[in-house]
């Protein structure tokens, strides 16, 4: 849509050039959300994509997602094939609610930065070990896991003005087997429950909520769970009011489907070690 409060855009070469930040000021990247609805706060948007990141990268430790890479383009990668958890990239970037143009446009730093409970960047990126790069106004980088960067529904760490510079998937989380299991209430409509499982061959289980709950939720298990130890897990890490409600799903829907799912998911990382 036509937003007739913004009056300028302009393509700063890095961070530095932007010189002082003010109210009416917006990062651009994508720009599918900023494009959507009025943005009556805003006067001035700053195009992301004049600072010319890499999209992406394979390197020895892992992959590094630029923020501004388009999802489309994640979509499409191939990773190496010692990366067990591979598909779980495109199987993310499917999962979200977006026509193919806004696939091609839309970006993963700017789904991140959404911060709502359906961003499956975020699912993507929490249930595969990721750390985010930061870059403050002051120009002190810092990292974070990406569990911590999300604190509710549409709302995040981010200081204004900061950016999110890139993502690092750790080899060793990409080399895992992984589950995944994800709910909605119409056929491509916006996740009500989305939940990954990755373990080592069914020795251990790192299990990831997210969708259900307004910020995502991981539990760690060094040595394979029963059902019941599980259950007990999920239980104690979500408060009895802690399942998001909205027109996607209701409390008791989500609750019960991240049960469900993760005993799916149990079940099958443990079928793995019996195979080994």
């Amino acid at each position: 849509m036509d937003i007739n409060t913004i009056r300028a855009i302009e393509r700063p070469r890095r961070p530095a050039d932007v010189t002082h930040w003010r109210p009416g000021l917006a990062w651009l990247s994508g720009g599918t959300w900023l494009f959507s609805e009025p943005q009556p706060n805003l006067d001035t948007l700053l195009d992301l994509r004049a600072f010319d990141w890499p999209s992406l990268a394979v390197t020895a430790d892992g992959l590094e997602i630029a923020a501004t890479a388009r999802i489309r383009e994640l979509d499409r990668f191939v990773p190496p094939p010692e990366w067990v958890a591979g598909p779980l990239l495109s199987l993310c970037c499917r999962a979200l609610l977006m026509s193919f143009k806004v696939a091609n446009e839309a970006s993963v730093g700017g789904n991140i930065c959404m911060s709502l409970p359906a961003g499956a960047m975020i699912s993507l990126t929490v249930a595969l070990e990721g750390t985010y790069t930061l870059w403050p106004r002051d120009g002190k980088e810092r990292t974070l896991p990406a569990l911590g960067f999300v604190t509710g529904n549409h709302a995040n760490v981010l200081a204004p003005g900061e950016l999110l510079r890139s993502i690092h998937l750790p080899a060793s989380a990409l080399a895992r087997n992984f589950a995944f299991r994800r709910s909605s209430l119409v056929h491509q409509g916006r996740s009500a429950t989305l939940v990954v499982g990755t373990s080592r061959r069914g020795t251990d289980l790192l299990l990831t909520i997210t969708a259900a709950t307004p910020r995502p939720l991981q539990l760690r298990f060094d040595h394979m769970p029963d059902a019941a130890t599980l259950r007990r897990a999920i239980d104690a890490a979500v408060e009895q009011d802690g399942f998001f409600d909205d027109v996607n799903g209701a409390p008791a829907y989500r609750r019960h489907l991240t049960y469900h799912f993760a005993e799916e998911i149990r079940a099958e990382l443990a079928a793995l070690e019996s195979r080994a």
